[in-house]
């Protein structure tokens, strides 16, 4: 998940924006703002073309962000709020007419634009720390079913071995090893369609996390 836009609202009217990839942004901000006053609850999440926007609306002012996946709720959420801390620190927030400058607007722009990197980064490493446990997985469960093939073999020399031993007619030990061979093949191919399920569930987790570009 990214955030791709972020802003912040007197009403309508956007104090502070910012968008880190190309977009209209605007238009779709400007109908989630409308109908956050209308609604005026603390919390939505809407759907808006290819993008979903968070808002967190305090005392008249809405912060808003816009992400490219619509199931992380909680990464937005904590976004906002710590972007809403920041901004309600601010001397001119407590101001009953809430106007600022087009210096204090940058200011914010800059804030906006450092916890949107901040988050974003945060969504990467997690993405990574995570595909990185899960082809550690892949490995071991691989590394396992390679020992249990190697296993199955060596029993299979052993048995045959034996059935040399036993001094078995030549028909009864070829009629041994087809079966004990068929066997082999069957759990071999078993695991043959285990790995290739694990390898397809770590394509569509790199596709969902944007590691792979699409």
């Amino acid at each position: 998940m990214t955030i791709t836009y972020s802003c912040i609202a007197n009403g309508r009217a956007v104090l502070a924006e910012l968008a880190l990839t190309g977009g209209s942004y605007q238009e779709a901000a400007a109908t989630v703002l409308r109908l956050v006053l209308l609604r005026a609850e603390p919390k939505t999440i809407m759907q808006m073309g290819s993008f979903v926007y968070h808002t967190l609306f305090i005392n008249g002012i809405t912060y808003l962000c816009a992400t490219d996946n619509a199931l992380d709720t909680l990464t937005p959420s904590s976004f906002l709020k710590n972007v809403s801390d920041t901004f309600l620190r601010n001397p001119l927030m407590s101001q009953e007419h809430f106007s600022p400058s087009n210096a204090v607007a940058a200011d914010f722009q800059q804030v906006l634009g450092k916890y949107m990197m901040k988050y974003n980064k945060n969504q990467g490493d997690s993405s990574m720390s995570t595909l990185k446990s899960q082809v550690t997985d892949v490995k071991n469960i691989m590394s396992k079913n390679i020992d249990e093939i190697l296993g199955s073999e060596e029993r299979l020399n052993i048995f045959t071995d034996r059935t040399d031993d036993l001094q078995t007619t030549a028909e009864e030990s070829q009629k041994t090893r087809k079966i004990l061979r068929r066997i082999w093949w069957k759990h071999f191919r078993k695991i043959i369609v285990i790995t290739v399920v694990i390898l397809l569930s770590i394509i569509i987790i790199l596709l969902s996390t944007n590691v792979i570009p699409t």
